[in-house]
């Protein structure tokens, strides 16, 4: 039995974490379902993780749910984080690029060198793969996660990357955007959906996120950025797929 929030962690969201995941378990509880005392790590094989039997709750990516993950597991509930210009419960990624880099529009950069987190990430690889794969042209830099993306961008090793939406805040409460700007944001697409089990309580499972996300203590809700919680259908991550990383062409 295990339960995750591997997708937003950070040194300064594990408070947040916890206290949130003490609402969600205690609420579960009171229902007859059993959980987790405590969240465990993020584990090395996200997918087997996630594929658990015994999954409780955990946070995937559009792009492996819709891929590998639907027939395996049950969408709770999709986490609102009220991005600008998204409807509830979705996001975009920011193509950013060094604030001193004369260029400005995501033309400009075709086939410049360009950092991706994963090549199975919908904000850091599918999303823009799918809008405009012509400016994926050029070397590209797998990272292992948003923060070493930007980093790798801020270094100089890459020209630009794409950055999860709700990413792109933490980073900034991290003080970690210094030198970057935003050159564009993708199109909105199903922000990341909590799951559980295929066999999973869902119907108790969302009651109790959402009650867990009313309960959250101000300071709490603003650190993980999260507005309430979203009952999207899974036909809602029912996007193309993305060209492999391999696919598009130096």
């Amino acid at each position: 039995m295990s339960a995750s929030l591997p997708m937003y962690a950070t040194p300064l969201t594990a408070g947040a974490d916890a206290r949130y995941w003490g609402l969600i378990r205690d609420g579960l509880r009171a229902q007859g379902v059993d959980a987790p005392e405590t969240l465990s790590p993020p584990p090395s094989d996200l997918i087997a993780h996630w594929r658990d039997p015994q999954l409780v709750f955990s946070q995937t990516c559009g792009f492996p749910f819709r891929a590998v993950l639907k027939d395996d597991v049950s969408l709770i509930g999709t986490p609102d984080y009220g991005v600008a210009g998204c409807p509830p419960g979705y996001y975009c990624s920011f193509v950013i690029a060094r604030e001193d880099d004369p260029r400005t529009t995501l033309s400009a950069f075709t086939s410049a060198p360009f950092a991706y987190n994963d090549p199975m990430s919908q904000s850091g690889w599918a999303a823009l793969a799918l809008e405009a794969p012509e400016v994926l042209r050029g070397p590209r830099l797998c990272t292992g996660g948003h923060r070493q993306s930007a980093l790798a961008v801020r270094k100089g090793d890459a020209d630009f990357a794409t950055i999860d939406a709700v990413t792109w805040r933490h980073l900034e409460a991290a003080g970690e955007t210094t030198d970057l700007k935003i050159i564009h944001k993708t199109s909105p697409t199903p922000g990341l959906p909590y799951i559980t089990a295929k066999s999973g309580p869902v119907d108790i499972l969302f009651d109790a996120t959402a009650q867990a996300i009313a309960m959250l203590r101000p300071q709490d809700r603003a650190t993980l950025h999260l507005k309430g919680l979203i009952a999207l259908s899974p036909s809602a991550y029912a996007l193309p797929l993305p060209p492999p990383v391999g696919a598009i062409a130096d």
